[in-house]
């Protein structure tokens, strides 16, 4: 027998188990390269080892002095400088908005906004939708992308493209007021709502959600309303949040209060609320979302690229808010690069507060693993490389030029690594891309038929 880091504990506590020779051999097993695990001490195993069974971690070890006590596996991937980490976690995105990319620029977020909902409701069925999913999925998933949490309309098409590609999601019931894609009623909306909810309650890899577009689109009786189905179902409440100044002016003249503080007296605000943007809060209102335990969708690229601002990240962090990174959709910041986002959610607070010390590099691995994971409540099944959680990873290339000397793999992946570098994505030990190429979608057909609607998209503004 030889001593491996084995067992029901994980690889932060350092313990050291047993392997017995005659356990059962496992399904997947990675030798070499360094892990990365994610955990809260952001532990680094150099020349390590991963070995899967059943989907789940089984194993994480130092490469042994010999390779005959490795223990046998089916398949076994030999790596070298590759970096090993958990899938990322995105929970902000609009997938299917990718169909209009590039379409609507140098706007506010107000005049925006405007033409974005002329196109898609000139545009979207369950049909192109689903053909958007497919785009915007498959881009975050090419990204190192293994959970999404997306808002957009016909979720039960989302979840298909989701589930074709072999990805976890976090999706439901989206809805205004006013008639929006399909012209559908708001009980129309609720119903589909609820349905979702009851129709993926229990499902391994989707994650049903109520999703109501934000307070200055959904009155407050119909927020409620929202709520309650998410209460009844104990899933996530997700809507967009403080994004600009003017949304803030907005609320409070209708409601006489601001928008977080609208949303708490809804009784909205808690552990399963992911609150997306988040970029114009008071201190008041900081402290409000830490006594709440709610989360924050940091959104870097589109906050930047709309002029709503620059979230306060290094306040939310100081009070312990769960703060976690989106892309949002396609359509807002034109590329579903979590990366990007990743490098942003670290760089601009050093740049805004002129302090170089703050968000570490470690705090932003984080962010977009094991704090995700916390904001879906499955931090016992994802979000870091720990015995027992399921083999959500990704194999990272360090090949190119730019991570040539790498002294630090946390600081290399935060500042220097790009979405081309992501060489394989396993979900659940299964394989989704391979060398950089989706394995379970033909996407040249997908592209193709995203292709023919771009003359139908370009007249839907005239």
């Amino acid at each position: 027998m030889t001593n491996f880091l084995f067992g029901g504990l994980n690889i932060c506590q350092r313990r050291t188990f047993r392997f017995e020779s005659d356990l059962n051999m496992l399904d997947l097993l990675f030798v070499g390269g360094t892990l990365v695990t994610g955990c809260k001490d952001s532990n680094i195993v150099t020349n390590g080892v991963i070995g899967v069974s059943g989907g789940k971690i089984a194993l994480i070890m130092e490469a042994p002095k010999y390779p005959q006590d490795l223990p046998e596996a089916k398949e076994i991937i030999k790596l070298d400088s590759e970096i090993i980490m958990p899938g990322l976690i995105n929970t902000h995105c609009h997938a299917a908005d990718s169909l209009f990319r590039g379409l609507v620029e140098n706007m506010s977020l107000e005049d925006w906004l405007q033409d974005v909902w002329k196109a898609e409701k000139a545009i979207l069925t369950p049909e192109t939708t689903l053909l958007g999913s497919y785009l915007g999925l498959a881009e975050n998933l090419l990204a190192g992308v293994t959970t999404v949490v997306d808002m957009f309309w016909y979720p039960f098409e989302t979840a298909k493209a989701s589930i074709d590609l072999g990805m976890r999601l976090c999706t439901g019931g989206t809805f205004m007021d006013f008639p929006g894609v399909g012209n559908r009623t708001h009980d129309q909306y609720l119903n589909e709502a609820s349905d979702f909810c009851s129709k993926y309650h229990n499902a391994k890899t989707i994650f049903p959600a109520v999703m109501p577009h934000g307070t200055y689109t959904v009155g407050p009786e119909h927020l409620q309303e929202a709520k309650k189905i998410a209460d009844e179902y104990k899933v996530v409440f997700s809507t967009h949040a403080a994004e600009t100044r003017f949304e803030q002016t907005d609320i409070k003249e209708r409601y006489g209060r601001s928008v977080i503080r609208h949303l708490d007296n809804l009784n909205i605000l808690d552990e399963r609320a992911i609150l997306a943007h988040c970029v114009h809060l008071d201190d008041y209102e900081k402290d409000l979302l830490k006594e709440r335990k709610s989360v924050i969708a940091h959104n870097p690229l589109s906050n930047l690229k709309l002029g709503s601002g620059i979230a306060p990240v290094s306040d939310f962090l100081e009070r312990d808010i769960n703060v976690t990174v989106g892309t949002d959709g396609a359509i807002s910041g034109n590329d579903l690069d979590m990366w990007l986002s990743m490098r942003l959610a670290a760089t601009l607070p050093k740049g805004a507060l002129m302090k170089p010390d703050i968000i570490p590099a470690k705090e932003v691995i984080r962010m977009v693993t094991s704090n995700g994971a916390k904001a879906l409540g499955k931090s016992s099944e994802i979000g870091s490389l720990e015995i027992g959680k399921q083999a959500d990873l990704i194999v990272i290339s360090t090949e190119s030029i730019h991570a040539a000397p790498l002294f630090d793999p946390i600081t290399h992946l935060v500042y220097s690594t790009s979405k081309s570098d992501v060489r394989h994505v396993f979900i659940e030990g299964i394989q989704c891309v391979r060398d950089g190429s989706i394995l379970n979608v033909n996407m040249q057909d997908i592209l193709c038929e995203v292709r023919k609607l771009r003359n139908p998209i370009l007249k839907s503004l005239e």
